[in-house]
């Protein structure tokens, strides 16, 4: 019951959120927001979806490499499907809670015991990470030497912080994926408190079965790291499924008739708007993504033109996705 009135609240809270978005960027100048969609250019908005259609099949590979090194039998085409998915639970969980658990549900159903898939789904969670993080570092050293934007304190402080999480949730990621004295506190830490609240009756008990699954689990993450090569790979797969994604703004401002900013001006930018989205606590950081994309794009456009482009970037890499996902989670279910 609990569980169905926190789906229900955040689906609420979504769509409030995104009713309002849309009432505050159209409340200026409804008809000029909809004339620049209305009149876009049909091949480079294609462009903007085959950007996303590639963010999707290299976020596939990572999956589909640490899979396959456990179960010989996984296809790319699980991969693939996972990832659509994903999409959708995503799309409707804070902090994009809802994918990882999903997840391991699922490579439980493709004959990944659970121990395995959360080492998979971990390792998974830690080479995109890590590749958010090195291209967000990216842009932040070009914009200090190129000043592709003028700077602004707040959003500075938004950056930094935004900067500091992600690379403290890889940290601790690590330390969950490696470090058995870890993982081995907090489990003890965690049954203490439900012993006291009484939802665990049999404490010892239960610290022994989570200390056999930790020792499984911590197995199968260092398996994943010995080969080196292959994490290397994944996180180069993931860093260029964030550049094709970086990629969708520059495109649908083609789609307008625009030639404001550049490849390199849309990466860097994409990547400041996507670290103050990563600690936005809504569903899909709605609000925080679209409020850092119109602040830092609006360096170089303006105007109903500036709307649009958002509006119609946040369909393609949002709505869009938990569409996909939300269908592909209905043709066909996990056995």
């Amino acid at each position: 019951m609990k569980k169905k009135f926190g789906k229900r609240l955040n689906i609420i809270l979504l769509i409030l959120i995104t009713i309002l978005v849309f009432y505050f960027s159209l409340k200026d100048n409804f008809k000029g927001i909809v004339s620049e969609i209305l009149t876009m250019n049909i091949f480079y908005l294609l462009i903007a979806f085959i950007c996303v259609f590639l963010f999707w099949i290299f976020r596939s590979y990572p999956m589909y490499s640490f899979c396959k090194k456990i179960n010989s039998d996984f296809k790319f085409s699980q991969s693939f499907q996972l990832v659509l998915r994903t999409q959708f639970f995503n799309a409707v969980t804070p902090f994009a809670t809802g994918g990882q658990p999903y997840q391991i549900y699922y490579l439980k159903g493709c004959g990944i015991d659970y121990a395995s898939s959360t080492g998979v789904v971990l390792q998974n969670f830690i080479v995109y990470q890590i590749a958010l993080v090195i291209l967000g570092l990216i842009a932040l050293i070009s914009n200090n030497i190129f000043h592709i934007f003028k700077s602004v304190y707040f959003l500075q402080k938004l950056i930094a912080l935004g900067f500091i999480i992600n690379t403290l949730v890889i940290v601790v990621m690590f330390l969950v994926a490696f470090s058995k004295k870890a993982e081995k506190l907090l489990i003890s830490f965690a049954i203490n408190i439900l012993t006291k609240l009484k939802l665990v009756n049999d404490k010892e008990e239960k610290i022994k079965k989570w200390d056999e699954a930790i020792n499984k689990f911590n197995k199968s993450a260092k398996i994943l790291l010995e080969d080196r090569k292959m994490f290397i790979k994944n996180i180069i797969y993931n860093f260029l499924a964030l550049l094709t994604l970086y990629l969708v703004p520059l495109f649908v401002l083609y789609a307008m008739g625009g030639s404001e900013f550049n490849a390199a001006m849309s990466i860097v930018t994409s990547a400041y708007v996507m670290i103050i989205g990563s600690f936005v606590p809504i569903p899909g950081a709605t609000g925080g993504l679209e409020y850092g994309f119109v602040e830092f794009y609006g360096n170089f456009v303006s105007g109903s033109k500036l709307n649009a482009i958002m509006l119609v970037w946040r369909f393609i890499t949002y709505y869009f996705g938990m569409i996909v996902g939300g269908i592909a989670l209905n043709i066909k279910k996990v056995k």
